[in-house]
């Protein structure tokens, strides 16, 4: 088989796996095919950019990338190529320079590692410059349809699941209700799973609606039971009662999730007679060394991106679906957002153990 020269890059927020991959790309490019592998830095920027910001992987420079958490080609989640922002407040279209720098650099194909809003905004662009483009998907939110998990997820997951067992005994200590804030934007995974996991008594999603008298009752049946603390863990993307999201401004006038625990926080105050604390997770969920489940998926995936490209079977998604490694085409999964089921087996699980997840489907 020809040589092949194949760019990599990672796009939208970080989160541990990602180098896993990277690491999974190169070594299968070279050893299966005798590829070269470049790197592009900060997403779309590094083909944007004039000189190119690349760099080209050996086997050498990936070493030791199994277990390190972040991206050593460093990402970006704004700044959308078809509608840049200018310092002047205005926009313009620099898809234009992505697909010259593609062609400058002499790629045969691009493996792209994002979430649904990255593999969007990049399978647009490959298409209009023809360029053959395989995804990886990943986002600690794991809302990337068709696969049962994504790069990050399960990282996440776990120190949510670890930060539930350190509140745990403080909140017994001190007989409070501890609120654990997770992240998850739009979709409720990170907060059901770890509120399983951790044993926590409400756990509270954007797919399913709540009530405050709902969570007062779940919490009365926890003292009638003989338990003096109690554990809610809340999903950012969850809205007031009356339907209002809970963000906060950042640089620039962005509006983020956050908040929501706070809010919880203090509307408890007034219909339960305890104490409450908050704890914001944030960005902790994205950082730090990767899982084990995070490492072999991330593994699995990037040895079958590359082997897609030397199927000549571009425009895919990898994808985990039942216990094993897959492909779906890029327009299936490209903006599509997969949110968790109100009635399937995890939120079933939930109300059969008690938990309080809210009373109707949003």
């Amino acid at each position: 088989m020809a040589e092949k020269r194949i760019g990599i890059l990672t796009s939208g927020g970080d989160c541990a796996g990602l180098n896993a991959a990277l690491r999974a790309v190169v070594h299968r490019a070279i050893r299966g095919y005798g590829w070269r592998v470049f790197g592009i830095r900060d997403g779309s920027l590094g083909l944007m950019n004039r000189p190119l910001d690349v760099c080209e992987f050996d086997l050498g420079a990936v070493s030791d990338m199994l277990r390190q958490g972040g991206t050593v080609l460093g990402t970006i989640n704004k700044g959308d190529p078809f509608a840049y922002p200018q310092p002047d407040g205005t926009t313009c279209d620099r898809s234009g320079e992505f697909v010259a720098g593609y062609k400058e650099l002499g790629l045969d194909a691009l493996v792209v590692i994002g979430g649904d809003g990255s593999m969007r905004i990049l399978n647009r662009l490959c298409k209009q410059g023809g360029i053959p483009m395989v995804g990886i998907p990943k986002t600690i939110d794991n809302d990337v349809a068709h696969t049962d998990y994504a790069i990050g997820y399960m990282t996440a997951l776990t120190v949510a699941s670890e930060a539930l067992d350190r509140l745990a005994p403080t909140a017994a200590s001190h007989h409070r209700v501890m609120i654990l804030e997770v992240m998850g934007r739009d979709v409720g995974h990170i907060a059901l799973s770890a509120g399983i996991a951790g044993g926590a008594d409400v756990i509270l999603i954007p797919e399913i609606s709540y009530s405050m008298a709902g969570i007062a009752a779940r919490i009365a049946e926890v003292r009638h039971e003989g338990r003096n603390h109690a554990l809610v863990v809340v999903a950012e993307g969850v809205k007031t009662e009356n339907g209002q999201p809970v963000t906060t401004l950042h640089q620039g006038g962005e509006a983020r999730y956050g908040g929501i625990g706070q809010y919880l926080a203090e509307r408890l105050a007034e219909t339960v007679a305890a104490e409450t604390r908050v704890t914001v997770l944030g960005h902790v969920q994205r950082g730090g060394m990767p899982s084990m489940q995070d490492r072999l998926i991330a593994s699995a995936f990037g040895v079958y991106a590359v082997d897609l490209i030397a199927q000549g079977r571009t425009d895919r998604v990898v994808a985990w679906q039942h216990g094993q490694v897959t492909d779906i085409p890029l327009g299936e999964v490209a903006g599509v957002t997969r949110a968790v089921d109100p009635f399937g087996t995890l939120a079933n699980t939930a109300r059969g153990l008690g938990i309080y997840i809210g009373d109707h489907a949003v």
